[in-house]
């Protein structure tokens, strides 16, 4: 397998009326899936997938299942091939035309036989089976040949001790490992089986149990939310969902549709491989919870089945706890070696004890005897006992702090470790954020730096416009919800933020766009029976912003941008916020200061979070309805620069008595920071806790930057 581990298992069989997994079966036309002629077309084409054995035939499927992942025999290749689904390698356009419409009844049995059931059932090891595994450990076979060995010299009350021993610390190793299996057990079970409502073609719906889903089933997923029971990509629509359980983050993420082709910079048709990884903001993984859905013109909110079963991200996440990764650390080759070593003294002795037993003419049963002894007294039968009973005691340790373990052999490596890294927002610090100050550009130069942002933001400035228009934030049950730096940024402009019901969208043709305004606006009074003109007369006298279009942040891009319209102008415009850098190398260059790296380098030498703002006001040809289907690269680019917004976020209260602890353990710790070098030790170091001389690596991989503050050792 790929951890270069042998493994034996059972290869099965099946027969199927076909033999591609994500074809369709050799039925009538009349049952073929509900997609355009031209669709079956192309697939009989490009894919292959139709290429099914003659009409009343079975083809027979040869596969095996090693570690929860199904591998299928290929008669191309005349070997084993993982089971692969929607989630590698597909155009952006096969998902939407090819795969959009939904499954019949019958192809999704047929590609049942190849998936399986939509489930992932953890099972709990019966106790013969966990004490066969945990007896069959060669200690405890070097444990049962010394005490068989002193009943025959009469040793029954020391053997009798050591069985004792050895019988508890086995009955309590098995008790924990068990009880942690039904505990990791109940726990991914908690949401295996629901009801959820898929597509049979354009207008007809089913509702079916999650178990059945396949790979290519449209789910609809309602206003009110669901817990995601597979990996689905976002076809249409809007949905707000909470990815604690994969995660660890409290901050609901919005969610938006896979955008369908369009032209790039370069006019080309951009249609771009689908990945779950790279595209995860389209992307409702399995195990997390969808908070809200918005739709449009009474359409529901669909999303494509890409992965199921064991294939899942959650599922993933299982197997890695279930089938943890060899581990060939140094203190395992060490402590073979020290055995080795004991064995290879424990030889010599036997050898000159047999030559003096035989020298003095002893009996053959009693040399064997005396010999073999030498062999336990120097290798301690008691060692597998004692072990045991500290790994269960540190479970027990570990246990009363919430943390469980099904591989308890690991907890000895923890010991070995003496270096920990932590990621820095969140982790070390607070996960809010203050608003430390501003800077504009103007003319090619920065101004003064400010602290008032409400001040400016009557004075009608762009950078106020993009700090209360360029974020992700929604409202749920009444409450902003975001990310801390856009929740933080939006706050300090003091701006209202209006979202439309799921009533007024149903109205219209379109998502209705969110608005946001200053606070100061009084609702206008217009008069009974005023015309229409002088209700819009009166309208335009409001400054609010409507947010068209979002593309939403990427790590890779390091930065968001939003297209939005002003109330009573024509043109649209775009704000951006990100990474400096990456900002300015987007921007115009008469409208970056001369002096840009400079100022950054101050501020983020001072442990600031540095953020960068930019607008283009788009030509005449962008409207509407023609940024929904623009690349981004094409809007991403010719921006005015605006200036730099700098946040601050503190420490937690644990951070330094935890880092303490670590550093009298010898044990080194490295923050991992995705700011400048500088700026992360600072933020760290600027407490006071860690005297010495700050460190910073900085590493580029890709367009990405990963920055590391090396926090120093303690002085000697």
């Amino acid at each position: 397998d790929e951890f270069q581990t042998w493994s034996r298992v059972r290869v099965r069989s099946f027969l199927a009326p076909g033999s591609q997994p994500l074809g369709f079966p050799q039925l009538s036309e009349s049952t073929r899936p509900l997609c355009q002629a031209s669709h079956l077309e192309d697939w009989e084409g490009q894919e292959g997938l139709l290429s099914q054995p003659a009409s009343g035939e079975q083809a027979e499927i040869r596969f095996f299942v090693h570690h929860c992942v199904r591998y299928l025999w290929s008669a191309e290749s005349q070997s084993f091939r993982r089971l692969l689904a929607l989630d590698l390698g597909l155009p952006f356009a096969s998902l939407h035309t090819l795969h959009g419409t939904g499954l019949p009844r019958s192809t999704q049995d047929y590609r049942r036989l190849f998936y399986g059931a939509n489930q992932i059932d953890v099972k709990v090891p019966s106790i013969p089976r966990l004490l066969l595994k945990e007896v069959l450990n060669p200690f405890y076979i070097f444990q049962a040949f010394s005490m068989l060995l002193w009943s025959l010299d009469d040793y029954y009350l020391y053997a009798s001790a050591i069985l004792f021993m050895s019988l508890v610390s086995i009955g309590c190793s098995l008790y924990t490992l068990r009880k942690q299996y039904v505990l990791l057990h109940d726990m991914v079970a908690a949401h295996n089986v629901i009801r959820v409502t898929v597509y049979r073609g354009p207008h007809e719906m089913e509702e079916i149990f999650s178990t059945e889903l396949v790979p290519g089933d449209v789910l609809l997923v309602p206003p009110g939310g669901l817990t995601l029971p597979c990996d689905a990509v976002l076809l249409n629509g809007t949905a707000i969902v909470n990815e604690s359980m994969l995660t660890g983050e409290s901050v609901p993420v919005t969610k938006t549709a896979l955008p369908r082709p369009a032209p790039g910079a370069s006019g080309l048709l951009r249609d771009p491989l689908y990945s779950p990884e790279e595209h995860k903001r389209h992307t409702l993984f399995c195990g997390t919870c969808v908070i809200q859905t918005r739709y449009y013109s009474g359409e529901a909110v669909r999303a494509l089945v890409i992965r199921t079963g064991f294939s899942t991200s959650k599922g993933q996440l299982v197997s890695a706890i279930l089938f943890p990764k060899p581990t060939d650390f140094r203190l395992y080759r060490d402590a073979c070696r020290f055995l080795l070593c004991l064995v290879g003294v424990a030889g010599i002795g036997m050898l000159y004890s047999v030559i003096r037993s035989v020298q003095q003419g002893e009996q053959a049963g009693r040399i064997i005897l005396e010999s073999l002894d030498i062999l336990t007294i120097t290798v301690p039968p008691a060692l597998p006992a004692a072990m045991t009973a500290g790994v269960v005691y540190a479970q027990r340790r570990l246990r009363g702090r919430q943390i469980f373990s099904i591989s308890p052999q690991r907890i000895n490596i923890c010991g070995q470790l003496n270096l920990m890294c932590f990621d820095k927002t969140g982790t070390l610090t607070e996960d809010g954020l203050d608003l430390w100050g501003f800077v504009q550009a103007r003319n090619s130069s920065f101004l003064p730096a400010g602290r008032d942002l409400r001040a400016l933001s009557r004075s009608g400035s762009p950078l106020v416009a993009a700090m209360a228009t360029c974020h992700s934030l929604t409202t749920i049950g009444g409450r902003l919800s975001g990310e801390p730096l856009d929740l933080k940024m939006f706050e300090a402009t003091g701006w209202v933020l209006e979202e439309p019901t799921q009533e007024e969208t149903a109205l219209h043709d379109q998502i209705q766009p969110t608005v946001v305004h200053p606070p100061d606006q009084t609702p206008l009074e217009i008069p009974e029976g005023a015309s229409e003109e002088e209700e819009l007369m009166e309208l335009m006298k409001l400054y609010q912003i409507g947010i068209l279009m979002q593309f939403p942040f990427s790590s890779s891009l390091q930065r968001m941008t939003v297209v939005t319209r002003t109330l009573g102008e024509k043109k649209l415009v775009a704000y951006m916020k990100g990474a400096p850098e990456t900002v300015g190398s987007l921007c115009r260059k008469e409208t970056v200061p001369d002096n840009f790296s400079a100022v950054l380098e101050s501020y983020t030498r001072r442990g600031l979070r540095v953020i960068a703002l930019a607008c283009r006001q788009l030509e005449n040809k962008y409207t509407w309805h023609k940024v929904q289907h623009v690349s981004r690269d094409v809007i991403e680019c010719g921006m005015d620069f605006l200036g730099l917004v700098m946040l601050q976020n503190k420490l937690k209260a644990e951070t330094v008595p935890v880092l303490e602890e670590l550093r009298r353990a010898c044990i080194r710790p490295v923050m991992v920071t995705g700011g400048l070098g500088g700026g992360g030790a600072c933020s760290v170091t600027g407490e006071g806790s860690f005297p010495g001389e700050e460190k910073a690596a900085k590493q580029r991989k890709g367009s990405a930057r990963l920055s590391g503050g090396l926090l120093p050792p303690p002085p000697p």
